[in-house]
């Protein structure tokens, strides 16, 4: 793991732009070597965001996820710099 904040992004069955949560340093240890079993069982599971909030991840509705770093292009929830809760605009 890097010293750089690592996202969870997420590639929805019903398509769109891909769903990008800033995931705790925990949360990104954890999940590393969960998210393959995740994606195969289409499990549930809930992660710490950046910004200690959580957020359930139905992992039935995803078809493909990846850990990476933030991209500096895309809405990013649970970043610690994000004014607002929730995912009101």
């Amino acid at each position: 793991m890097t010293d750089t904040q690592q996202a969870l992004i997420l590639h929805l069955a019903s398509g769109g732009e891909p769903v990008v949560f800033a995931l705790s340093v925990k949360a990104a240890k954890s999940l590393r070597n969960r998210l393959p079993v995740l994606m195969a069982s289409g499990g549930v599971d809930t992660l710490e965001l950046e910004d200690t909030n959580t957020v359930a991840v139905n992992f039935g509705h995803v078809v493909s996820a990846h850990l990476d770093e933030l991209p500096s292009h895309a809405r990013v929830y649970g970043s610690p710099g994000r004014r607002s809760s929730g995912f009101g605009v």
